[in-house]
């Protein structure tokens, strides 16, 4: 598993970390059952602290990415389609609250927020 670090970054690094593993679970690159390096093996690999994997990892196992197997690690959680599917409308609706609220600061009225998403969808 292939995780990479950016220390400029604004996102903390847990955040990093749970983003990165979320997304290759999602395009299928983590697959369903796939063991995933223990909580000290990563935090070794990365030189961060244990604290920060397990908060990452704990998250993605509340979410429903990850499993937690007692002695034996975590796991990429079997793909309960719908509550994939509700997660990643809840996302969308948090990133169009944010887009809105950050048109709305810059002046746009609803109809140009509106023809903005549709010219992304449209792309």
């Amino acid at each position: 598993m292939k995780i990479i670090l950016k220390n400029k970054s604004d996102v903390p690094i847990y955040e990093q970390i749970k983003e990165q593993i979320k997304t290759q679970i999602l395009d299928g690159k983590a697959k369903e059952d796939d063991q995933l390096p223990s909580i000290r093996q990563l935090a070794k690999e990365l030189k961060i602290s244990v604290i920060t994997t397990t908060r990452a990892y704990n998250e993605l196992a509340d979410e429903g990415f990850l499993v937690s197997v007692s002695g034996k690690g975590y796991f990429v959680a079997p793909k309960n389609n719908e509550l994939l599917h509700e997660r990643m409308i809840f996302e969308m609706e948090q990133a169009f609250e944010t887009a809105v609220e950050n048109g709305r600061n810059a002046g746009l009225t609803d109809n140009e927020i509106i023809g903005a998403l549709k010219n992304i969808l449209e792309g």
